[in-house]
C-alpha cells in the first residue's frame, strides 16, 4: 500500500457537487480510502508570492491557497465535513488535482501558470494532475486538430466568408465556441437554416475568439462516446445519447449515459493519441468519438468515472490513483 499523501483538490465548491455523477468526488473518495489526507480550495483563493526558503536563505516563488481539510462520504446532504480554512503553500502538498470546470479563459490559463511554479517530482514540489503546462497548451477543441486523420471535416476561423463556404460545401454543420464546455453554445445549422448569419453576428459582437465549425455527423443520434484514458491507455467508455429534444449529447444538457463497448476504431484512435498524452503528463483524459471520428480531447476536468463504474464495474478512480502513486514512488 502506498504511503499516505497530502492531496489538494482545486475545484468549484464541493458543497454543490452531484455525488452520484461527479468524477472529482469519485477521485476524492478513492484517495481517502487509500489513506490520503484531502484538502480543497477554490482557484480564486490562490496567491503567488516570493518568500525566503529559510531565514537569510535564497528566495523562491511560492503559491499558496486558502485550503480546508475535508472528509468525504457518499451520503446525500452530508457528503463533506470541513475543517477550519488555513492558507497553505501548495508546495507542502504531494498532489494537486486541478479539477475546476472551464471556461478555458485567461483566469483558467493564469492558474496554470501559477501551478507551473510548484509542479514537479522534487522534494519541495507537488505533482499536479494534469500537468498544468500541457493543460494550457492543449485546448480541447484545438488539440484534436493535430490528429487530422482522426477528425471529421473541421474549420477554425474568424472569417465569416470561410464559414459560409464550409456550410455551402458540407450543407449540415455544427458551430461551436472554441473554448466552451458542456455543450453550451453549440448549434446545428442545416443547409436551409436562415439563422447562420445572425448567429455569427451575435457571436462576434460578444467575443474576439474564433469559432470551430465541423461537418454534422448523423452517427451522433446513436451517441457521442466518451472514452476514458489513464496515462495514455483506454480503460473503458460510456455512450451519451441525445434526448431527442436536443441535438447535443452532453449530459449537462440532457444527454443520457448508456453502457457501450470500446470498438476497434476507438482503440485505433487511442493508439494514435495515447503516446502524446502519456509523454505530456495528461494522466486523466476523456475523448469524444462520434461514429468513426474523434471530435474532442478533454484534458481540463474530464467526467464519466462514476457512469463507467456503474455500467462496467471499472473503477477508473482507482486506475488514476494507481498511476499517480507510481509517479510519486520515484520521487
Amino acid at each position: 500500500m502506498a504511503s499516505p499523501r497530502l492531496v489538494a483538490v482545486q475545484m468549484d465548491p464541493l458543497e454543490h457537487v452531484n455525488i452520484d455523477g461527479d468524477s472529482t468526488f469519485a477521485l476524492m473518495l478513492e484517495a481517502q480510502a487509500r489513506g490520503h489526507s484531502l484538502f480543497v480550495y477554490e482557484v480564486n483563493s490562490m496567491a503567488l508570492d516570493e518568500g525566503a526558503v529559510e531565514a537569510g536563505g535564497p528566495t523562491r516563488t511560492d503559491v499558496t491557497a486558502l485550503m480546508r481539510p475535508v472528509t468525504v462520504r457518499r451520503e446525500k446532504g452530508r457528503h463533506a465535513t470541513f475543517g477550519a480554512p488555513v492558507r497553505r503553500s501548495l508546495r507542502s502538498m504531494d498532489v494537486v488535482l486541478m479539477r475546476q470546470d472551464p471556461p478555458f479563459d485567461m483566469a483558467y490559463i493564469t492558474a496554470t501558470h501559477m501551478l507551473d511554479h510548484i509542479h514537479g517530482t522534487g522534494p519541495d514540489q507537488a505533482l499536479v494532475v494534469n500537468d498544468p503546462r500541457w493543460v494550457r497548451d492543449c485546448p480541447e477543441k484545438l488539440l484534436v486538430t493535430h490528429f487530422p486523420q482522426l477528425m471529421p471535416p473541421t474549420l477554425v476561423t474568424w472569417d465569416v466568408e470561410q464559414i459560409r463556404a464550409f456550410r455551402a460545401k458540407w450543407k449540415d454543420i455544427i458551430v461551436k465556441p472554441l473554448f466552451g464546455n458542456g455543450g453550451s453554445g453549440v448549434f446545428r445549422i442545416k443547409a436551409d437554416d436562415q439563422n447562420l448569419n445572425a448567429l455569427l453576428e451575435m457571436h462576434f459582437a460578444r467575443s474576439r475568439e474564433p469559432l470551430m465549425i465541423q461537418r454534422y455527423e448523423p452517427a451522433v443520434t446513436a451517441g457521442d462516446k466518451r472514452v476514458i484514458l489513464v496515462d495514455g491507455k483506454p480503460i473503458g467508455a460510456i455512450n451519451r445519447v441525445p434526448s431527442g429534444e436536443d441535438h447535443r449529447s452532453n449530459m449537462h444538457v440532457g444527454g443520457v449515459a448508456c453502457k457501450v463497448e470500446l470498438s476497434a476504431r476507438d482503440r485505433e484512435i487511442c493508439d494514435a493519441i495515447g503516446p502524446f498524452l502519456k509523454e505530456h503528463g495528461l494522466i486523466f483524459v476523456g475523448i469524444d468519438v462520434i461514429g468513426q471520428y474523434l471530435t474532442e480531447i478533454n484534458v481540463t476536468s474530464p467526467t464519466g468515472l462514476q457512469e463507467l463504474e456503474r455500467f462496467d464495474g471499472i473503477n477508473g478512480a482507482a486506475s488514476i490513483w494507481d498511476c499517480i502513486e507510481r509517479k510519486l514512488s520515484v520521487r
